[in-house]
């Protein structure tokens, strides 16, 4: 991740600032599992990685620690956190209080063109899947969720929703490349279809089974992704 890749733009088109532009691009490799769970962080790696100055860097590491995307250690050590049992458990109940109802809110607010966006999404999502491509897949799987959260309308739980997926972004990026893209689960389907149906309840539940179907999957995982300690 070089300099040149760190220049984001914000709506307007407009420059972001350079510690805006860090902390995406941090918040990205820890969301896409790029940075590994138990992986330490330092300064001076991600000022030589990223091209970007000490101050920036210091400061997107101190907002990822707040949202609880990056662990500080008492010795100013900073790791990227290894789920424990209790965290995936905490997550789920979550993730169930949050997204069914971002999802129901969604069917409420779609309009054609906010279906045909989702499906485009899900288009690539399976195109992902068919060739086995881990990165794509997290990245279109991610993609159509936000789409359909933002559709939603309802920013304080979209936000609070996309907290949750940095927390187990780097987990499920260690799951997905044990089990293949062709096991991770997929109830986009049933979510487009409801939304074709203007059916919120479907919705909802189609959201309940795609989440416990992913997070089942980091119950399962080895040690070195998910502490069962």
């Amino acid at each position: 991740m070089q300099e040149a890749q760190l220049r984001a733009t914000a709506a307007d088109g407009a420059a972001l600032p350079a510690h805006e532009q860090v902390y995406r691009a941090l918040r990205d490799r820890i969301l896409f599992g790029e940075m590994a769970p138990g992986e330490p962080v330092t300064i001076q790696g991600l000022v030589a990685a990223t091209g970007a100055g000490m101050t920036p860097v210091r400061e997107a590491i101190r907002r990822l620690i707040a949202e609880g995307a990056l662990l500080a250690h008492g010795n100013r050590r900073v790791s990227v956190p290894v789920l424990g049992a209790t965290d995936v458990e905490e997550l789920l109940f979550a993730r169930l209080a949050l997204e069914p109802e971002l999802a129901r809110r969604a069917t409420l607010k779609a309009d054609r063109a906010d279906r045909d966006r989702l499906a485009a999404e899900d288009a690539a999502l399976d195109a992902a899947i068919a060739r086995g491509d881990v990165s794509g897949y997290l990245r279109r799987n991610h993609g159509f969720h936000s789409l359909l959260y933002a559709t939603a309308a309802a920013p304080v739980l979209e936000s609070l929703a996309a907290g949750l997926w940095l927390r187990f972004g780097p987990s499920m990026r260690v799951v997905c490349g044990r089990a293949g893209t062709g096991r991770m689960p997929d109830r986009h389907k049933e979510l487009l279809a409801a939304l074709a149906e203007g059916n919120p309840d479907a919705a909802a539940e189609a959201m309940r089974r795609d989440v416990g179907d992913g997070m089942a999957l980091l119950r399962e995982a080895p040690g070195d992704s998910i502490d069962s300690a």
